[in-house]
């Protein structure tokens, strides 16, 4: 079927099956930075923002996502330096591969929280995980982050 979404404030009109997640649906628009980690909604690697509320997008279907704002680490490429910049600075960036859920977890997180406590932050970023570095290095790197912003 075809449908019209708003993917990094760009309509993009895709072909989509009806039962299609929109990580699917993303991947094959060329959204590179959302990936595939788990598919049981564990593991936070395909986490984007709609409507500014973070969602999994391994388990969120497309034909939801019709009429939402849809964003992307790709439609937030200052912000995403920025922090980027931050977590390298504390040491916390190895592969990378978790680098583009956590980057939309923080950015959606500091517009939900109003409470920036390090309490807070873990609970935000629980179902976001990293193989490589420990958390702790991205969790200073999130405060001073935060700090700034």
């Amino acid at each position: 079927m075809e449908i019209m979404l708003t993917i990094n404030n760009q309509k993009r009109r895709l072909l989509i099956d009806p039962d299609e997640f929109l990580l699917d649906t993303l991947r094959k628009a060329g959204i590179k930075s959302v990936k595939r980690g788990c598919d049981t909604t564990s593991c936070g690697m395909c986490s984007i923002s709609v409507d500014n509320k973070l969602v999994n997008s391994c388990s969120y279907y497309t034909i939801r996502a019709i009429g939402k704002e849809i964003l992307t680490v790709e439609g937030i490429p200052e912000e995403a330096g920025l922090i980027a910049d931050f977590i390298t600075a504390e040491g916390a960036e190895q592969c990378g591969f978790c680098s583009p859920g956590l980057v939309m977890a923080i950015h959606t997180m500091k517009n939900d929280l109003d409470d920036f406590s390090l309490e807070s932050i873990k609970h935000y970023l629980a179902g976001n995980f990293c193989r490589c570095s420990g958390y702790e290095g991205q969790h200073r790197a999130i405060l001073k982050y935060l700090e700034v912003k």
